[in-house]
């Protein structure tokens, strides 16, 4: 490849042609350090956070149990499609760039140039929103401490954990991830003994799934304002195709991820939102009023406090913290990759494809890191308003990554097969194809269109602003690449999209990551 504008051609070096992790040898190199139990915390970690924990109370408020359970099913089986379709390229072409390097190549360089910037943009903002949550959080129990000094601790923390290496990220983010899932276990087996009654109180029956309009509130409008809700819940999965880059066995944990992972995470999702609905009415107002400020209000938080739990805000606002951590650290991590692998292919400043010796980009690592300084954001203008802004500014981001994802597979599937290559030569074959990216692409198009329709019912003109300046801002920076790049930058007809397993710098030389461990 011999320049970022020749993205598209079809590259084969022979092999052995150049050092096999690309440039000179003794040259710093990302480390395949990560294994597969890293990545199947890394991918459970990214789904399980504020949006179950916080977030779940208010979708079965708004649509009641069944609606809500209908909501998770659907979004939950797109999820699988999308998952599926990053499986098939993650494991054909492991890079840390993942969806940048896909859209670029299987769809063109210009729509990779604007997905891999948006996707930085998504984790750099979601790094800061975290940091502001986490002061937010922090004030439960030191009320007097301003939350930006949290903010600076935590942002500090973090950056130390992703500075050593990706391992000592792998590990951070595994015990964060497994903190996760131990209170959601604890909380769904302590709600179906609460339910048969054998704890707690006695068992409300199917009660709360007969009363007033439960259990479908609202009709479908109602279930279509909680795949939003849903979607955003569900976000942070696609993580693993970032992470499979320095994974130490992609073709074989990546497929094992893929094919396990979802259906955990459904397990706990459609699991945890049946348990609220039985135990929770959907009028009960505490569903509604549960957010970073007060997790008192938290679905977990009523119904560890109903089971005789002591101190139960207590024990949820330290595993809410965790889950804001854990994302916090997939957030920096992802964005730093994505730099990096930006900066490797010419569409970022080469300065942020430097190595440290252990593998770590640590110019994109910083750069990524600073913009977390927005957290402090929430010194000047509160807590709560801060984090609002920069959630509603990097929400529609993560919509608009999954769209990219299952463009780039259903092209790259087409070139695959018309170039004369079999499928079985694939490591991993996503089972749903064609109709898998292509109903994924449906419901992924009616979120991003409806996520605020209530803001454009009621021509509340700030609310739309908020809710959907990424898409304009996407397709600007999109359309402005392509306009000055020109047709170099168009659409990669499927006979030249290159589909072999091989990266390929912006010097034409053929790259990857170093085998073996990252030394931390």
């Amino acid at each position: 490849m011999s320049s970022p504008d020749s993205a598209h051609s079809p590259q084969h070096p022979a092999s052995g042609s150049q050092p096999p992790n690309g440039g000179s040898e003794g040259a710093p190199q990302l480390k395949r350090g990560l294994h597969s139990r890293h990545l199947q915390m890394i991918a459970i970690g990214g789904a399980i956070g504020t949006g179950l924990f916080l977030g779940s109370g208010g979708t079965i408020a708004t649509a009641g149990p069944g609606g809500a359970l209908l909501a998770y099913a659907i979004i939950g089986i797109m999820v699988l499609f999308v998952m599926q379709s990053l499986g098939e390229m993650s494991t054909h072409l492991p890079v840390a760039g993942s969806f940048q390097t896909y859209a670029s190549r299987y769809v063109s360089p210009s729509f990779g140039f604007a997905t891999g910037w948006n996707y930085w943009f998504n984790w750099a903002i979601t790094l800061a929103t975290e940091l502001v949550a986490g002061g937010v959080i922090m004030s439960y129990w030191f009320p007097d401490v301003p939350g930006w000094v949290w903010a600076a601790i935590f942002l500090a923390v973090l950056t130390g954990l992703n500075w050593l290496s990706a391992r000592a990220f792998g590990e951070g983010e595994f015990w964060f991830a497994l903190i996760k899932v131990a209170a959601v276990v604890v909380f769904l087996i302590l709600g179906v003994l609460m339910i048969v009654g054998i704890l707690g109180d006695s068992s409300p029956g199917f009660s709360n799934w007969t009363t007033g309009e439960a259990p479908f509130v609202g009709g479908w409008l109602s279930v279509v304002a909680v795949f939003m809700i849903a979607g955003f819940s569900f976000q942070g999965t696609e993580l693993v195709g970032v992470a499979a880059g320095e994974s130490s066995n992609p073709k074989k944990d990546m497929p094992r991820a893929i094919r396990s992972i979802f259906w955990r995470i459904m397990l706990f999702y459609i699991l945890a939102i049946a348990i609220i609905g039985f135990l929770l009415p959907y009028t009960d107002p505490s569903l509604l009023a549960s957010d970073v400020k007060n997790v008192a209000a938290s679905p977990f938080t009523l119904v560890f406090d109903r089971a005789g739990i002591l101190l139960a805000a207590g024990v949820m606002n330290a595993v809410i913290l965790t889950a804001v951590l854990s994302a916090g650290n997939s957030g920096l991590y992802a964005s730093t990759r994505m730099l990096y692998s930006m900066a490797k292919v010419g569409l970022a400043p080469k300065l942020f494809a430097r190595l440290n010796a252990r593998g770590v980009p640590v110019m994109s690592l910083l750069a990524t890191a600073a913009i977390g300084l927005f957290a402090f954001i929430s010194s000047i203008f509160g807590e709560s308003a801060a984090y609002f802004w920069l959630i509603n500014v990097s929400g529609l981001s993560g919509f608009i990554v999954w769209v990219g994802i299952s463009w780039s597979h259903f092209r790259f599937r087409r070139a695959y097969v018309r170039q004369g290559n079999s499928l079985k030569d694939l490591p991993y074959v996503a089972p749903f194809f064609p109709v898998g990216p292509i109903l994924a692409l449906v419901v992924m198009l009616v979120v991003i269109a409806g996520q605020n329709y209530q803001a454009v019912l009621d021509g509340k003109v700030l609310e739309m602003v908020s809710s959907y300046i990424g898409l304009p801002i996407f397709l600007l920076v999109w359309l402005i690449r392509r306009l000055v790049k020109g047709r170099a930058e168009g659409l990669v007809p499927l006979e030249q999209v290159d589909v072999s397993g091989l990266e390929v710098s912006s010097d034409g030389e053929e790259s990857g990551v170093q085998p073996g461990h990252s030394g931390a």
